[in-house]
């Protein structure tokens, strides 16, 4: 069995290619100075208390790994009001797409680690979140470039760490070549389970699923996506 390469190794190469593209709108440029220094989450010491990080302390905490331009992230929040969301995302772009649904719908049980998941992930006490999601993720095709993708032994073992027993990994992706990496990996994990039974579990969305910019165009190219359910044991 190979066994992916270390975690020190990985954090040289990064999970994520750029972190800017087009020049921000002044509306965005804005709420990136004003709206997100409230809404960040302080990782220069560990979150000790991830709950204590929203009003209400809410028991019921969701990662998301990768939030892209936030759709998920917003319309998941706005649906559960009484949830706490941590999104994590590198590009800076996406993040201020979230900043201006943030500002639009009012949300206020979100908050942003605008790096790398991972080390958001290791800032978390143990058994601290009850979901967590890896959504399109960058596959990165080539061979050579295959030990920057998020899922891997060591990252499956640092998520289990931070997610409750009963918790649910969700993994949704449009290539079938992340879909079985992902797979032999969960299947080789003494963490995860995957429940699955039949192929309508994993062809169809989650019921609360609002869809997201990347399975759009996905869609709109012919790629059919999965979406596999995982549990912390």
């Amino acid at each position: 069995m190979v066994i992916d390469p270390p975690a020190a190794a990985r954090r040289e190469s990064s999970f994520f290619g750029r972190r800017k593209g087009k020049t921000l709108r002044a509306y965005q440029a804005g709420l990136m100075e004003t709206l997100l220094p409230n809404v960040r989450v302080d990782l220069s010491a560990p979150v000790a208390n991830p709950s204590a990080l929203f009003s209400g302390a809410p028991d019921d905490l969701r990662l998301e790994v990768g939030f892209g331009g936030g759709e998920h992230l917003a319309a998941d929040a706005l649906s559960n009001p009484g949830r706490g969301y941590i999104g994590c995302e590198p590009f800076v772009n996406g993040v201020a797409k979230l900043m201006a649904q943030i500002a639009a719908q009012d949300l206020r049980n979100i908050r942003v680690h605008p790096g790398d998941a991972g080390d958001m992930i290791d800032a978390l006490p143990a058994a601290s979140l009850s979901g967590a999601c890896i959504l399109y993720a960058d596959p990165w095709p080539k061979r050579r470039h295959r030990e920057r993708r998020f899922v891997s032994d060591q990252m499956l073992t640092r998520l289990a760490r931070v997610m409750r027993s009963g918790a649910e990994l969700r993994f949704a992706s449009d290539i079938d070549d992340y879909v079985g990496w992902t797979l032999a990996r969960i299947l080789r994990s003494p963490d995860f389970v995957w429940p699955a039974q039949s192929e309508a579990e994993w062809l169809a969305p989650w019921p609360e699923w609002s869809g997201t910019r990347y399975e759009a165009k996905a869609l709109l190219e012919g790629r059919r996506p999965v979406y596999l359910t995982f549990i912390r044991r």
